[in-house]
């Protein structure tokens, strides 16, 4: 990425349609390159999960989604209806073609497909992020001091047998008795037995302002951000179109697609039918402080507790229920009393009613992959699907679809990340 403050117009005209964390990031990028770029979203700048995420750069998740001990925990999640992770039983049909795709990722060779993928992408990420966030003078939004996966009660062997599979897959992780993880975080309860400690990894006490800095950034460079639904996007020749609010026409010279969980529409309409999954994402957000220097997540009670410049965010919820669906209130509230379990002191006097509900939409994916790069059509580029990692991987997106772009050699190998992989 380069270090100037150019934003010399002379590669022509880029449209950018969401405005989340990998729309903002690939603006940046692409107009530092000598695009003059123009972002829309429907909403506001970081309007979705972008600003409600764990705010977790978790580069330690390099295993995918579908794994093979998930079907023997799937019909205990189901039942329970606070559980981590819940089908909204009228979109249980409709969700079934993508969990056939999720079953097919179990499958060894393509884990160990999707395994390397991922953890291409992680490995560049925390460098990318610290770079565009030097560059937006904003470098105290990253915090590195790893993070907790936290155990309670579980045998010496379980906890052992985790540690290997990370070790083994290249993450620096370290295992710690229940002792060596208070004397890291000493507000954590007495029932937690062991850790494993994360040591390369970072959280942001905002992800919101990390948004707003890269979108001030923009905007201070002379890119253009409207407020506006793109319903249409319309391939003419040299040149791409987009009907915005029903009716007004917008023209450039290359488009991208970083809409996240709303992007598959709009890349049907490129010829590409992509099995994107809206997660719906719950966070309780809570006024009380709790003193942790690093996220914790808990690998019994399955959600992940961050500690934020206003608070401290629960989180770790999965719903599938489509776009249209009403938030379940109950998805969040059933955070507080894992909470009050792993950190006793502080959230003991604690109520729902004290903190704030959020619900976002994760687009995903059934191989845990984006899909960043060219689409079928000239001039026309995706970067959308990050799942669960979206603030950790903005920044290479960014930097791998500019590449893509400008026709340069890119800094990984983007066959994995392809659109055409679902054809």
């Amino acid at each position: 990425m380069d270090s100037g403050n150019s934003s010399v117009d002379d590669l022509g005209e880029m449209t950018v349609i969401g405005a989340g964390i990998v729309g903002l990031a690939s603006a940046l990028y692409l107009q530092r390159a000598g695009f003059k770029v123009s972002l829309f979203d429907k909403e506001a700048i970081a309007a979705g999960a972008s600003q409600g995420n764990a705010g977790h750069f978790a580069t330690e998740q390099v295993f995918p989604l579908a794994n093979p001990s998930l079907l023997h925990q799937l019909p205990w999640m189901l039942i329970d209806p606070l559980g981590p992770f819940r089908i909204r039983p009228r979109y249980f049909y409709r969700a079934l073609p993508w969990f056939m795709r999720f079953l097919f990722n179990m499958l060894p060779e393509r884990r160990t497909h999707n395994s390397l993928a991922i953890k291409a992408l992680n490995e560049q990420s925390i460098h990318e992020m610290k770079e565009i966030l030097a560059f937006c003078d904003s470098e105290e939004l990253l915090h590195l001091n790893g993070s907790l996966l936290v155990f309670e009660g579980n045998s010496l062997e379980e906890v052992e047998r985790e540690w290997r599979m990370y070790q083994e897959a290249g993450v620096n992780v370290e295992l710690l008795t229940g002792k060596q993880v208070r004397e890291l975080e000493p507000s954590l309860s007495d029932k937690i037995t062991h850790a494993l400690f994360f040591t390369q990894v970072g959280h942001t006490p905002d992800p919101y302002q990390i948004c707003v800095a890269i979108a001030d950034k923009f905007k201070a460079l002379g890119g253009i951000f409207k407020v506006a639904q793109v319903d249409t996007i319309i391939a003419e020749g040299e040149c791409v179109s987009v009907l915005i609010d029903g009716d007004m026409k917008v023209s450039s010279n290359k488009l991208l697609l970083t809409a996240g969980a709303w992007s598959k529409p709009l890349a049907k309409q490129l010829g590409h039918h992509v099995p994107l999954e809206a997660e719906r994402g719950y966070h309780l957000m809570m006024p009380q402080k709790a003193k942790l220097s690093r996220p914790v997540a808990s690998y019994n009670r399955k959600l992940i507790i961050t500690p934020m410049a206003k608070g401290t965010r629960l989180a770790g919820t999965v719903e599938f229920g489509g776009l249209d669906a009403p938030m379940s209130p109950g998805r969040a509230d059933c955070l507080l009393p894992h909470a009050k379990a792993l950190l006793p002191n502080v959230f003991e006097h604690a109520n729902v009613e004290d903190g704030t509900r959020w619900m976002g939409f994760r687009p995903s994916l059934p191989d845990s992959l984006p899909v960043i790069g060219k689409t079928m059509v000239d001039n026309i580029y995706v970067s959308f699907g990050h799942q669960h990692l979206g603030l950790t991987w903005s920044a290479i997106s960014a930097k791998l679809i500019t590449e893509t772009i400008l026709n340069e050699k890119t800094t990984l190998d983007m066959a994995p990340y392809s659109i055409g992989r679902f054809s």
